[in-house]
């Protein structure tokens, strides 16, 4: 087995599996990491791989792993700390794709970012559903991505395999500064989770941090150490 889950008693009929990575602006990542901390979800699992790197963290007195499942009522966080290495993933997703439907997600939402020199109008994130994925009322003027764009990484192998066995899932891709943390892009994608799920996220510190990355870099000469503070270092 490339994965193997440890959940204790927990049982996840019915509730939706949230997740993002280590993508453009960090977006999916962070996103999952805020949501966490804002809603003070509790720690449910861990997931084990052959592909996991060897390492972990201390935080709290409490060691964190590299993959771990987090649970707040009907809303369960898969926080990836780190991703397979590259010629691993697929079979790494694929079999997390199959744990989820297996232990009776309702659905997967999955949050990612989207390149923002590719934006081309006022709207600050685009959709992608699977076929069996049915589109809330709240979500119907979403635009969904555009035809021929595309989508790579983890969020794409798990959409492609959610299609292949059926399984609703719905991606949110907010538009993000490629080369940096963009807080911005994250709380779009959480205000969209907001009105899909019922729950109420303060984004407003995301907000503050992404006006003042964006006062830092808008500076005529920025060394490049307040740089890499600006854009590196928030919301730890």
């Amino acid at each position: 087995m490339v994965i193997r889950v440890f959940t204790g008693k927990e049982r996840f009929r019915g509730c939706a599996l949230i997740t993002g990575f280590h993508g453009i602006g960090f977006t999916g990542y962070w996103s999952v990491k805020y949501l966490i901390q804002q809603l003070k979800a509790e720690r449910v699992g861990f997931i084990e791989s052959i592909f996991s790197p060897p390492i972990c963290t201390v935080h709290g007195d409490r060691i964190v792993t590299p993959f771990e499942l987090y649970r707040k009522e009907n809303l369960v966080f898969f926080k990836a700390e780190v991703s397979p290495p590259r010629e691993r993933e697929y079979s790494f997703y694929v079999q997390l794709a199959d744990w989820i439907a297996s232990a009776k997600f309702k659905e997967a939402f999955l949050i990612g970012g989207l390149d923002s020199t590719l934006k081309d109008d006022a709207t600050a994130y685009r959709i992608v559903h699977t076929s069996k994925y049915a589109v809330p009322e709240v979500l119907k003027d979403s635009l969904v991505l555009e035809d021929d764009r595309l989508i790579v990484g983890p969020i794409a192998i798990l959409l492609n395999h959610f299609e292949a066995i059926g399984f609703p899932a719905l991606s949110v891709l907010s538009f993000a500064a490629q080369n940096r943390l963009d807080p911005r892009a994250c709380a779009e994608a959480l205000s969209v989770l907001s009105k899909v799920y019922g729950v109420k996220v303060d984004v407003r510190p995301l907000i503050e941090g992404a006006e003042a990355i964006e006062q830092e870099l808008a500076k005529p000469t920025v060394r490049e150490e307040d740089r890499e503070k600006a854009t590196g270092s928030f919301y730890s």
